[in-house]
């Protein structure tokens, strides 16, 4: 064997390289992991989706305040307009029906009733068929081709929510011959407004309203309030131990039996009291969130947003994947879609409408409602009758009253881009002027307009008769042109309430956009969405004349509403907003 010293020196020098190498790799690969966890940790840090992982209200205001520095933004001088003090009537506001089609058509030559139908007993819907009972009820009952004294006959089924219904009725711009709303309390305030409206059937299908807890969260509650009720569920919300959810009760019928309930839990005797007021005032500061619609509150659930939340049992029973995670529990009165008659119908129609009842009482269709998730919780009772007037001035605290003390401030985004030229800009602004009738005064709102530029058109103030003048001139005196830089403007609303949110720690901040179309120019969805989630800013969204779905995601940065509002009802879709939300 050759002596060490007589080793090939070439082979010696590649060992060395080669060490060399490794170690620079690794050195290399060490001093990009620690960039990366530097720049992860920094509020400007963008991955290959452009994604803001885990931001603090603080980094998020930090990088807000970035994004805002690269957007030209120029304040509009103001323009004072008389405010036109009279709003449209609820019958001039309403769409016109046939934006409610019809489940079940009438057959042509026959003697024939219009029935008004809950929404969760006779529509198509992202359930499948637990929906369809009743409308397939309808159809079955015609395609039997049943008679009065020789006289064909048939049904025609219209389904609608309850509380838009009671509208369409109170109001007179459209009534049917009957009306079936999930619950009593629809019935019983249309009877209180002198209505004609007679009961033909206190039960058509059963169903239960209910508070539904998450399982992880039951074992806890129990332990410190004994047992789960509207009342228990009110203490723990008011003890901030508990986030709960509901569903608008100025149309959803578990969102008004959830409302009914609280109050007469408070003063069974006088809900309407200011103790009850009181109550629900209370309440309503510590609730982040009341659902535009169902779809919006399942969503919501199923995200883990909530502790709890309010729900019918039928569509608890076609979740799945809420029947896994939460348990229900009833409240209020019962879900039992009773039938109305309504506007003195003829006897010939009273005697169809009584034929109908009676066929979705045969033990086949009532064996194919069980099938769909109804006639179950059969052994709750349910509370008490409620008086009729009792709703409605309920709805008209909740709408006064619904923030509680705590006011919202509102930045409204609108469209004036070229594509808005013509109806769409017109009707635009018709509904900005009469939706924003029924925003609360004590509430702040600002407008922020977009196209290729972002303009404030109103700086948030006090929504006083001074700021309805400003904002009357800004909206009637929009123009149009230029591209869409949508979430430019939505940097410019977030900027905007952030700062007047430094003035008033206590406002509940929304941002409300109102389009035709995507965003084509400046930042992008990517840019703001972990912006806004740390900001917990809701951005509620409106498509005017489309299904956007960028505003589908815009909206579930943070659990807000998506609509999509047609020409023939935007006007009523931004007042009953409004009502509901500010």
């Amino acid at each position: 064997m050759p002596p060490k010293s007589t080793l090939n020196p070439e082979s010696k020098g590649s060992k060395t390289k080669t060490i060399f190498l490794v170690l620079s790799v690794l050195v290399a690969i060490l001093l990009i992991g620690a960039i990366v966890i530097v720049a992860k940790n920094s509020s400007f840090f963008r991955g290959s989706d452009n994604h803001y992982e885990g931001l603090s209200e603080l980094e998020a205001n930090r990088l807000l305040n970035e994004l805002y520095k690269t957007i030209n933004v120029t304040t509009l001088p103001p323009i004072n307009e008389n405010v036109d003090s009279e709003s449209m009537t609820m019958m001039e506001i309403l769409p016109e029906i046939d934006q409610f089609p019809l489940a079940v058509s009438p057959i042509s030559g026959t003697l024939w009733l219009e029935l008004f139908s809950s929404s969760e007993k006779a529509t198509d819907s992202e359930n499948g068929t637990y929906n369809r009972w009743l409308m397939t009820m309808g159809k079955k009952f015609n395609a039997l081709k049943p008679s009065i004294k020789g006289q064909p006959v048939s049904i025609a089924i219209r389904p609608i929510p309850s509380g838009l219904a009671m509208d369409y009725i109170a109001s007179g711009k459209h009534v049917p011959d009957a009306f079936s709303p999930s619950n009593v309390l629809w019935g019983e305030a249309l009877r209180a407004q002198g209505l004609p409206v007679k009961l033909m059937a206190e039960k058509l299908v059963g169903n239960v309203a209910g508070i539904v807890i998450k399982n992880s969260k039951i074992e806890s509650f129990l332990k410190k309030y004994q047992k789960i009720s509207v009342d228990t569920v009110v203490k723990a919300v008011n003890d901030e131990t508990f986030i709960m959810g509901y569903a608008n009760p100025l149309v959803s019928s578990t969102g008004a039996n959830f409302l009914m309930s609280l109050l007469c839990e408070t003063n069974p005797n006088d809900p309407l009291s200011s103790e009850a007021v009181a109550s629900f005032e209370k309440f309503q500061r510590n609730i982040p969130f009341v659902a535009y619609t169902t779809l919006q509150m399942t969503q919501a659930a199923k995200s883990g947003l909530f502790d709890g939340f309010v729900f019918e049992y039928q569509q608890f029973a076609n979740s799945p994947e809420l029947k896994k995670d939460y348990t229900f529990t009833p409240f209020g009165v019962r879900h039992d879609n009773p039938v109305y008659a309504l506007r003195n119908p003829s006897r010939e129609k009273i005697e169809l409408l009584t034929m109908f009842i009676a066929y979705c009482n045969f033990p086949e269709s009532q064996k194919l409602a069980l099938d769909y998730g109804f006639n179950q919780n059969a052994d709750y009772p349910g509370v008490g009758q409620i008086k009729g007037q009792y709703l409605t001035e309920a709805l008209k605290l909740y709408k006064a009253r619904k923030s509680g003390d705590r006011e919202v401030m509102a930045v409204l985004v609108a469209d004036n881009s070229g594509s808005m030229e013509g109806p769409s800009i017109r009707l635009l602004k018709r509904s900005l002027i009469q939706g924003s009738k029924a925003i609360n005064s004590n509430n702040f709102v600002g407008l922020v307009l977009f196209s290729d530029q972002t303009q404030i058109a109103v700086p948030i103030n006090k929504f006083d008769l001074t700021q309805r003048s400003i904002f009357a001139g800004a909206v009637n005196n929009m123009s149009v042109g230029g591209g869409t830089a949508m979430y430019d403007a939505i940097i410019v609303a977030a900027k905007m309430l952030q700062d007047a949110k430094a003035k008033y720690p206590r406002v509940k901040p929304i941002i409300i956009v109102l389009t035709d179309g995507d965003s084509d120019q400046g930042h992008t969805f990517q840019d703001i969405a972990q912006v806004m989630r740390g900001l917990k800013i809701p951005i509620h969204t409106i498509g005017y004349k489309a299904d956007i779905k960028a505003l589908k995601d815009i909206s579930a940065i943070n659990e807000a509403a998506t609509m999509k509002a047609d020409i023939d009802d935007i006007v009523y879709q931004m007042q009953s907003f409004f009502a509901a939300e500010m």
